[in-house]
């Protein structure tokens, strides 16, 4: 068998994937193999490749291109279309439709004017600066790694693949958007009754506030079609948050029969096949579950050798980066944006793994190349966070929770100001709407 970070620490040479999907607007060579182009190498002109194209990945790419009017962007992408996190809650009762969070990317690449591939990463040679994809060879001479996450079943199952590929079969989160939206959307269409199970993934986790704002949604769709369910949330972290007091509220006054918020319940040992898992607060039972893992940087960061360590010499499971500069430490060619990112502060570690996060920082660090590129001082800049939460489907009512950053004169660290929205109503809800299509139109329309 062979281990999971030998295969990812892998010669580039050798093969780590294979993409099963065409290329968007490009042939693939004749025969496919680490030393074939998959395009010239680039020109005088700088070239940004950009590695994944969710928020953080379509907004760098995009304002590269505004930035740096002469670049050559070429954004790399497996998936043939985008799937929003942000609203996906929603879709999954209901409350909006598949068009609203399920787009073709061809739209923003010709508007904007990058080059949009999908293919599969596969490996980097940072010293000859190329990316090694599925159909070949590109060369950069900026490349920003915006992949996401991934979910570390191995945390769990160590090297047991088979309780891997079956958890992730059965009870997927759907955390990393696409194709198992869809099969988390008709677990819970066909869910009869009976103990929906849900673990929270340790900090730093994807888009923090969200895990709850499911339960509620799904509590919400029991409630209304009078599902005799109920929904237990184990949470590694000893109480709610962000937005505690208002998700509280929201358990204890909407839905008190049928959500059970249990603390402290870090995952001990999981049994997905006869359904019992063991936490620190306790052993339960259920009859089907939405299993979040820990989560880590995605795969390209691992492959690319950029993953931090912490004073115990093992991995953080992050980039390692400048936290004000978004460059790797050891190759500042290497940019990191959205959720790959590490820690930031000693105050608060790591920013908000948010979709709102990783569209500020995509127009950052575009920002910063656009001045190096130009020989100019770069300006290192601080992003903001807000995250909007809907709890209760009828009426429509949301909480929310912004961040601020301000680097402290005393320490020069990043700090941060969380405030918490915790009263719910429905002006939240226009709120948030307005929001997304900002967002939206900014990067994707």
């Amino acid at each position: 068998m062979v281990k999971r970070r030998t295969f990812l620490a892998a010669p580039p040479a050798m093969a780590l994937g294979a993409a099963s999907l065409p290329l968007t607007g490009l042939a693939a060579p004749a025969v496919l193999n680490s030393e074939s182009r998959l395009l010239p190498p680039a020109s005088k002109k700088p070239r940004v490749v950009i590695c994944g194209g969710g928020w953080g990945g379509m907004t760098a790419a995009r304002y590269v291109r505004q930035y740096v009017p002469n670049a050559d962007v070429v954004l790399l992408e497996r998936n043939p279309t985008f799937w929003s996190g942000p609203m996906s809650n929603k879709w999954l009762v209901d409350i909006v439709n598949t068009d609203f969070v399920h787009h073709d990317m061809t739209h923003a690449a010709n508007k904007y004017g990058y080059r949009l591939i999908q293919t599969e990463v596969n490996g980097f040679d940072r010293a000859k600066r190329q990316v090694r994809t599925a159909h070949g060879v590109v060369d950069y001479d900026y490349l920003i790694l915006s992949g996401g996450i991934r979910d570390d079943f191995e945390a769990w199952f160590g090297e047991d693949r088979e309780a891997v590929a079956y958890t992730s079969k059965h009870f997927n989160s759907a955390y990393i958007p696409n194709a198992k939206m869809h099969t988390v959307k008709a677990k819970l269409k066909n869910f009869k009754g009976g103990t929906m199970v849900m673990t929270l993934p340790p900090p730093p986790h994807r888009c923090p506030p969200s895990p709850y704002e499911r339960a509620c949604l799904m509590a919400w769709h029991m409630k209304k079609n009078k599902i005799p369910g109920k929904i237990l949330i184990l949470d590694p972290k000893p109480k709610i948050g962000p937005i505690g007091e208002g998700y509280r509220q929201a358990f204890e006054e909407l839905y008190p029969e049928i959500i059970t918020h249990v603390p402290n319940a870090g995952v001990k040992s999981l049994d997905p096949y006869k359904k019992r898992i063991v936490t620190a607060a306790g052993e339960y039972d259920f009859d089907d579950a939405i299993l979040m893992p820990p989560h880590q940087a995605a795969d390209m960061v691992w492959h690319a050798g950029l993953i931090g360590k912490g004073a115990d010499g093992k991995p953080t499971g992050w980039a390692d980066m400048d936290p004000r500069y978004f460059t790797a430490r050891s190759d500042d060619r290497v940019y990191f944006v959205g959720d790959v990112m590490g820690a930031i502060s000693p105050q608060f570690g790591y920013y908000p793994k948010s979709a709102h996060v990783a569209n500020a920082i995509g127009k950052i660090v575009a920002r910063n190349i656009s001045e190096r590129v130009a020989g100019k001082e770069v300006v290192a800049r601080l992003p903001d966070n807000l995250c909007y939460m809907m709890v209760n489907g009828d009426p429509q009512e949301e909480i929310a929770v912004k961040f601020d950053y301000a680097v402290d004169a005393a320490s020069g660290h990043v700090h941060q100001t969380q405030i918490d929205l915790d009263v719910r109503t429905n002006d939240m809800v226009k709120e948030d709407f307005a929001w997304i299509k900002g967002r939206f139109d900014d990067f994707l329309f």
